[in-house]
């Protein structure tokens, strides 16, 4: 019993009778008991949503006795992801005589066309061409499965590996004329495999709370994170909670109050199963963890609301107005890291960390490591 229970109660019978067609309503020893007013309450969720309630307003039926009384407002810094795809100026790439020419491929993902010329011969006539190959591994055979070799020496990746990143070298042979001699020309590409950038929303908010020791005040944090984990369910998105703690805050005018300070990620689930790539356009990360942003956003904004009506004392937990903030925070996987400097072509790409370096966690970058001797390196031995 308490305070504490009698306010959660209050508020929960309160704010249910605004959704009378939600399905049945908890005892009030059900719910103090936990175990038994989970149960009851997730029932009550499937019974909104086959009401034809939107995923959101049956979320707030469920977190309707810890909801909040405050104007709808959300504040949040956030920094909109830019595109990391490359913009391939065409899906064909030349060599050079020069230096070696650098290729990024999507990991699991086809390989644009990369030529055995140079810009001045593609828009040349070649009499007799020849052209072979040679990768990481050794001499690439056209009826090689990962590796093909065109007709007219275009070199094309079906299903690019980590292990197939490294130097690629092409011999060319041919004749300028029928009359001159064969001419030898050699060219190098750095091929890399690259990937999304693991990126994620990270969010904060305050609650006003019981005592920091008070029992209530866990089964707040359990309530919340269950909704929140049911919200972007359908997105293939998964929450996670990264500090909860409780604080005394001295108030301008209102005194000592207790306040819940919650900060928590909302991130894209790995969609790859197998060998076969994730092509339809719902499963790309950023656009799943965009709808599930709005989702969490909306989940605020309606808690406001629905108790926002509401004529009895606001319960013992509650929202703070203006507390919800959001930052957009790439990742790159261990093995990959960001640098403009090196591959200004691919700036966002979370690009294979080459010799010499490796990226042993979830960081962005690759550090340095001389030892390192392999292509995406995960720690430096």
């Amino acid at each position: 019993g308490g305070s504490g229970g009698e306010s959660v109660w209050s508020a929960f019978r309160s704010t249910a009778r605004q959704f009378p067609a939600a399905g049945e309503r908890a005892s009030r020893n059900d719910l103090l008991r936990g175990a038994s007013a989970s149960g009851r309450a997730w029932r009550t969720w499937r019974r909104a949503r086959a009401s034809g309630f939107p995923l959101s307003r049956a979320a707030i039926l469920l977190f309707s006795a810890f909801l909040v009384r405050a104007p709808p407002s959300v504040e949040y810094l956030v920094r909109f992801p830019r595109t990391f795809r490359l913009t391939q100026e065409s899906v064909k790439i030349v060599g050079s005589s020069n230096f070696p020419v650098k290729v990024y491929v999507m990991l699991h993902q086809k390989s644009p066309h990369v030529l055995c010329v140079t810009q001045r011969l593609r828009n040349s006539e070649l009499i007799d061409p020849s052209f072979q190959w040679h990768g990481p591994k050794g001499k690439i055979v056209s009826e090689n499965s990962t590796a093909q070799v065109t007709s007219t020496g275009s070199l094309i990746f079906q299903n690019f590996e980590e292990a197939m990143s490294g130097v690629y070298t092409c011999f060319l042979e041919y004749k300028p004329t029928v009359e001159e001699i064969v001419k030898n020309l050699q060219l190098k590409y750095l091929v890399y495999a690259y990937r999304e950038p693991h990126y994620y929303y990270q969010f904060t908010a305050r609650y006003h709370a019981a005592p920091c020791n008070s029992i209530y005040n866990i089964s707040f944090e359990k309530k919340l994170l269950q909704i929140l984990s049911k919200l972007v369910l359908d997105l293939s998105c998964e929450i996670s909670l990264l500090k909860s703690e409780c604080h005394r805050v001295k108030m301008q005018r209102a005194g000592l109050q207790n306040e819940l300070f919650f900060t928590f990620s909302v991130s894209s689930l790995d969609t790859e199963k197998g060998p076969k790539p994730c092509t339809d356009q719902n499963c790309e990360s950023s656009k799943r963890l965009s709808k599930a942003k709005n989702l969490i956003e909306r989940f605020f904004n309606q808690q406001v609301e629905v108790l926002g009506r509401r004529s009895d004392p606001l319960p013992e937990i509650y929202y703070i107005e203006g507390t919800l903030q959001m930052v957009w925070i790439n990742r790159c996987f261990p093995g990959y890291g960001m640098n403009t400097l090196k591959h200004p072509k691919c700036p966002e790409c979370c690009v294979i960390c080459s010799p010499g370096s490796y990226n042993p966690r979830d960081g962005i970058h690759c550090l340095q490591c001389n030892s390192s001797l392999v292509y995406g390196a995960k720690a430096c031995v």
